[in-house]
């Protein structure tokens, strides 16, 4: 066996190639860094969204003879710029209507215990802008599938009124928000061709704080302060949008 190991080595060494240089050749790793967003380059998109319903003598679980008009309208462009290859920093700023219409409903809960809501009108519309750090991933070789995730800072505010009831019986709130909120939102992007991409994101986690300040029949004045910290997917905060790569 050490005769044949000394032959080995005799006629590596007579083709010029050392065990060393075999060795290293042999467990030398071979890494392909791929490059998803390229530096220099400007992301803008925009997502929308929008709802409409009307009821009609609707029934849903305990709540019975449903007459009324919703809708629900949210806007939020985006516009970021990639600062490092597959690291993109920028803004968002985004607007959310809401309108409610309720004529009638009943509450059931048994055959001798019900509640009736008759014109009930609510509006209410928010805005928001959000400081954004992205970081892109390949997935493998691919530069048509990516993940990302989303640092976010939110400072927004809004207003909303809330009445009820009809001639004397009329009763009403106004409301004005304020929100500050920090989070982190994970998504997929998906390129349709060279410049477009379908994208989705949904919150993880996040902290946040709301001061809601509220006035009754134009009389009464309440303060309502909250703080939340979020732990776990907000499958209210998936969104979808179409994003453009320039």
């Amino acid at each position: 066996m050490k005769n044949l190991t000394i032959l080995l080595i005799m006629i590596l060494a007579m083709a010029g190639v050392s065990a060393a240089d075999l060795k290293a050749e042999e467990f030398e790793p071979d890494f392909e860094s791929v490059c998803f967003v390229p530096k220099g380059q400007w992301i803008t998109g925009v997502s929308v969204s929008y709802s409409q319903s009307t009821q009609n003598n609707y029934q849903f679980l305990v709540v019975e003879n449903i007459n009324g008009d919703t809708y629900s309208l949210k806007v939020s462009p985006m516009l970021l710029f990639t600062f490092k290859n597959d690291m993109a920093a920028g803004g968002k700023f985004g607007y959310n209507r809401n309108l409610t219409k309720l004529e009638t409903a009943d509450f059931v809960l048994d055959p001798e215990t019900s509640y009736n809501i008759d014109h009930l009108y609510r509006l209410s519309h928010s805005y928001y802008g959000i400081a954004v750090l992205r970081n892109y991933f390949s997935l493998g070789k691919s530069k048509r599938f990516a993940i990302f995730t989303e640092t976010q800072l939110e400072v927004g505010g809004g207003q909303s009124k809330l009445m009820t009831g009809l001639g004397e019986e009329l009763s009403g709130n106004y409301e004005r928000s304020i929100n500050v909120g920090v989070g982190v939102a994970p998504g997929m992007s998906v390129f349709l061709n060279n410049f477009a991409a379908l994208e989705v994101n949904v919150g993880v986690l996040g902290l946040e704080y709301n001061h809601v300040k509220t006035l009754t029949d134009q009389i009464y004045e309440a303060n309502r302060k909250t703080q939340s910290a979020i732990f776990k997917i907000n499958l209210f905060s998936i969104s979808f949008g179409l994003s453009f790569y320039l």
